[in-house]
């Protein structure tokens, strides 16, 4: 295994060991493998560990050590191990070390993160306040994980998240999001014969589709945005039944509200059309009212230990923190290396950032830590 001067070795390694296994969304065996090294990895500064399968996906929790502490409010280092790369992805783009440029599937987003996690705990020497939730579908809006993260959330003091940073900043503020589909219906004809009996659905999702693009607002950072559409069975049939998916982000819960309401507003142009809307918000927007503590924390022990000064940074991706953030628990997001590329082929972690970030994590968990009795 390559080394890096400006890196921790170990870390290099594990998170070697890490990508080259494939874990996509749900994927049991390797989310499992995955798990049986973070396992092992974090005996020793953990509580007990739980393999926690809900609808078939599953889910690594540990407890934290000490329950019985003074203040009686734990940690929680959050992270999740799918990754949105098919099986097979290995075969032409296995892990690599190219100076100081580390490469491979699923090394940004975010399993760099979750080995900074073990490597901090290592050194933060008290741990015994800490749980740790590493997730298996929060690619996919965390359908089976999120009544979990609310779970180990609930009670806790703060929420660390192990998503990357974004250019090397900490991530205090998150849009929400919800997803819809929008279902419409017609009535099918022979395209040639008698297209007049028909109604086209296809024709009355164009009307939606426009309709819909107007629900955005620029000035309010508010985006409404059709993605994946389909229509018809054949080129010589009027289509019956059409669809098309849509993503929403707003930076606050009214805007979220409003768009929904404006949704359940749309009806039929086309005679004969009907239109149904289905779905929902998934995460509610991480507000920065619920990190500005914790950020005002890692500024203050990003100093005391000689680290760069910590920034801050607003994104419209959003995260299982959206979660615990709404729960009314701190939360502050980010706390993974620097790198880029997310979702695409050319992902990548700045093997010189590992050092410094683990040192903020473990200061962050010292921090934290209730006062010794």
């Amino acid at each position: 295994m390559p080394d890096s001067g400006c890196a921790d070795g170990q870390a290099l390694e594990r998170l070697s060991r890490l990508v080259s296994i494939e874990s996509p969304t749900g994927h049991a065996p390797g989310l499992q493998a995955c798990y049986d090294l973070v396992a092992d990895w974090s005996d020793g500064f953990l509580g007990t560990a739980h393999r926690e399968v809900r609808d078939g996906v599953p889910h690594l929790y540990r407890e934290e050590r000490d329950r019985s502490s003074a203040s009686g409010r734990p940690v929680l280092l959050l992270g999740h191990m799918d990754t949105v790369w098919p099986l097979g992805t290995l075969a032409a783009w296995p892990f690599a070390v190219d100076g100081e440029r580390v490469t491979g599937p699923g090394v940004f987003d975010m399993k760099s993160g979750l080995v900074l996690a073990l490597q901090a705990l290592r050194a933060a020497g008290r741990t015994g306040h800490v749980r740790l939730l590493v997730t298996g579908d929060e690619e996919v809006g965390s359908t089976t994980s999120r009544a979990l993260v609310e779970e180990a959330a609930r009670d806790c003091a703060a929420v660390l998240v192990l998503e990357p940073g974004l250019d090397g900043a900490l991530k205090t503020a998150r849009k929400g999001g919800a997803m819809y589909r929008v279902e419409v219906t017609g009535r099918a004809a022979h395209a040639g014969l008698e297209p007049e009996r028909g109604v086209n659905a296809l024709l009355e999702l164009a009307h939606q589709v426009l309709a819909i693009t107007e629900l955005g607002d620029d000035d309010r950072g508010t985006s409404v945005s059709p993605t994946v559409a389909r229509a018809g069975s054949t080129r010589n049939t009027i289509p019956e039944s059409a669809y098309i998916e849509v993503d929403v982000r707003a930076w606050d819960r009214d805007e979220l509200e409003r768009v929904e309401k404006d949704l359940r507003s749309l009806r039929p142009r086309t005679p004969g059309a009907g239109v149904e809307l289905t779905g929902g918000v998934n995460r509610l927007p991480l507000e920065r009212r619920m990190s500005a503590g914790l950020l005002d924390t890692a500024r203050r022990v990003a100093r005391a230990e000689g680290l760069p000064p910590v920034r801050e940074a607003r994104v419209g991706g959003a995260s299982d923190g959206n979660f615990t953030a709404a729960l009314g628990v701190p939360t502050l997001d980010g706390l993974g290396p620097t790198g880029g590329g997310a979702h695409a082929r050319d992902e990548w972690v700045d093997a010189a950032s590992l050092e410094g970030r683990t040192a903020l994590i473990a200061a962050l968990v010292r921090a934290l830590a209730p006062p010794e009795s």
